[in-house]
């Protein structure tokens, strides 16, 4: 069993080495159109992010791996059975009702939520109708369930244990401790039993759980996405053998997810001290960013992890449309040799990242920045 810091070390290895695990079933999801303060408004977590990302990686000389694991024993572990059964028959449950005719509504969208403020002190019984139900699990109604949807979400996660599996075996597949898993949609506000934030499946917490059950004894997943991911600090928070850390924006300034993130959520019980958020600023910019990334790295490695996670979300860029901290390419590619200089195997699971002419340069530039403290 792996206990040390730096027992995983990486090899040597080209820049362009880097694999690409990913599958065409990620981009069977592609909704037109998101709920956002009861308006349709145009999708902007589109199928068109694979392609981007993966033709760029692919012209650079990275090795396309197609997923092949079967990622329902690991979800088993980090979701509720209830979540996977409503997202598995969703959206053929929404398609033998009446939606689309009586209101030209293709998409899983919740009528309601069931939270105290509806039901009080009463009793309460399982919703029979599927847009009923379907507020139980969505906490927005931005994340719209579709066909394909489910083989989409599963299929990331797949993506997710593949390069696990992968950088825990330290095949030559790997390159020796490093891979990057092509997830979409992204997962990390997916909560143990809820979906949300676009996110559906948690496929950093997914590969969390692959690296503890291949032995390594402790991970840390490292969040850069703008936004916090309260998805995968919920499912560990009290546990104390995967630690998360993230920076991201300042949700008390106005920003998703406006309810966590702030920095005295430190983790409970077995979790105590193994979740450590770090809020900035709207407009930090490249320094205040980095100074962040380095005190996660330094943290992860001072509190004996084995091995990283680390839940790329590039929508912190400056021509990002959802950017509120305008980090540069050469930003990323920093960040990218700040988490490589750990020393650790590490898995980088891709999340958010929505400005198409720039998403697979900041993917790369990460990339690049990563292997480079290994070759």
């Amino acid at each position: 069993m792996v206990t040390g810091p730096r027992a995983l070390r990486p090899c040597r290895m080209d820049q362009r080495d880097v694999p690409v695990v990913w599958s065409p079933d990620t981009t069977l999801h592609d909704p037109v159109h998101e709920v956002w303060v009861g308006v349709a408004t145009p999708a902007t977590e589109v199928a068109e992010r694979v392609q981007m990302i993966r033709g760029r990686l692919l012209a650079e000389g990275h090795p396309l791996v197609e997923a092949t694991a079967d990622p329902d024993p690991v979800l088993a572990q980090v979701h509720d059975p209830d979540l996977l059964e409503f997202l598995r028959t969703a959206a053929d449950r929404w398609r033998a009702g009446p939606y689309d005719d009586l209101v030209g509504q293709p998409l899983v969208v919740p009528y309601l939520f069931p939270t105290p403020a509806m039901t009080g002190s009463l009793p309460t019984h399982e919703a029979v109708s599927v847009h009923a139900q379907a507020g139980r699990f969505a906490y927005d109604t931005m994340t719209t369930v579709g066909p394909g949807t489910w083989e989409a979400a599963r299929a990331a996660a797949a993506c997710a244990v593949e390069a696990a599996r992968s950088v825990s075996a330290g095949s030559s597949r790997s390159g020796g401790g490093l891979a990057y898993a092509l997830c979409r949609p992204p997962g990390h506000h997916a909560t143990h039993g809820g979906y949300g934030g676009s996110c559906y499946l948690n496929n950093a917490a997914v590969a969390a759980q692959a690296l503890r059950e291949s032995g390594i004894a402790r991970v840390a997943v490292l969040d850069l996405d703008a936004h916090h991911g309260n998805g995968t600090a919920s499912i560990f928070y009290e546990r104390g053998d995967v630690l998360y850390g993230s920076v991201h924006v300042d949700p008390g300034a106005g920003w998703f997810p406006h309810l966590v993130g702030f920095a005295e959520e430190t983790g409970r019980g077995d979790g105590h001290g193994t979740t450590r958020n770090l809020p900035l600023p709207e407009a930090s910019g490249d320094e205040v960013w980095l100074a962040a990334v380095e005190d996660l790295a330094g943290w992860a490695v001072d509190a004996g992890c084995a091995a990283l996670v680390v839940s790329l979300g590039v929508d912190a860029a400056t021509e990002d449309p959802e950017s509120p901290l305008l980090v540069t390419e050469e930003g990323f590619r920093a960040g990218g040799r700040l988490l490589g200089s750990t020393g650790l195997p590490a898995v980088v699971v891709q999340e958010g990242g929505y400005h198409l002419p720039t998403l697979g340069a900041l993917v790369s530039a990460y990339l690049t920045g990563h292997a480079e403290t290994l070759a």
